[in-house]
């Protein structure tokens, strides 16, 4: 169990790839404003999530639909529930970029994952990112160590941050002076 005292490193999906027209091609309108309308009505959690839902609906899988929803159930705490949408995102991110479908088979040389304005490899990295935070939080903390070593394969240069991950992973269990 992950202290209660930690706190996030920005391992949320980042705005740049929300508003990304590559990873926004293809949304229909109508999804668009659902995505809008949950934004709106994130307060109300049934109305934002019905809101997210109808987004899935109408263009299921789609990149922008699931970061929305992965942002609404990591904010709200809902962890299992982002942790799903986290592995959907990883999916969509390796059929993006080409990738094994199995997040451990992916090598360092199978995308561009060293160029950070490569918004697909970036994708990937940081669906990769948040999967390892939430099986540390939900406990899973050898999955998610996996998960961090992984990262720091793809990018050793550490461009997203996962040393983070890994430091609190390497202190835990132990006495904080």
């Amino acid at each position: 169990m992950m202290p209660d005292t930690f706190v996030s490193p920005q391992v949320e999906i980042n705005e740049a790839l929300v508003t990304s027209a590559l990873l926004g091609r293809g949304l229909p309108s109508e999804a668009e404003h659902h995505l809008w309308e949950a934004g709106l009505s994130y307060h109300l959690d049934d109305v934002a999530e019905r809101h997210l839902r109808e987004a899935d609906a109408l263009a299921p899988g789609h990149a922008a639909v699931l970061i929305g929803l992965y942002r609404f159930y990591f904010y709200k705490g809902r962890l299992t529930e982002a942790l799903d949408v986290a592995r959907r995102c990883l999916l969509r991110a390796a059929q993006e970029n080409n990738l094994a479908a199995d997040w451990r088979l992916v090598q360092a040389g199978d995308a561009e994952f060293g160029r950070y304005e490569n918004i697909l490899a970036r994708f990937f990295l940081f669906s990769l990112k948040g999967y390892a935070y939430l099986q540390m939080r939900l406990g899973e903390t050898e999955e998610g160590r996996l998960a961090v070593q992984k990262l720091l394969q793809l990018d050793p240069t550490d461009k997203i941050g996962a040393r983070v991950l890994l430091g609190v992973l390497d202190r835990m269990g132990q006495d904080d002076d």
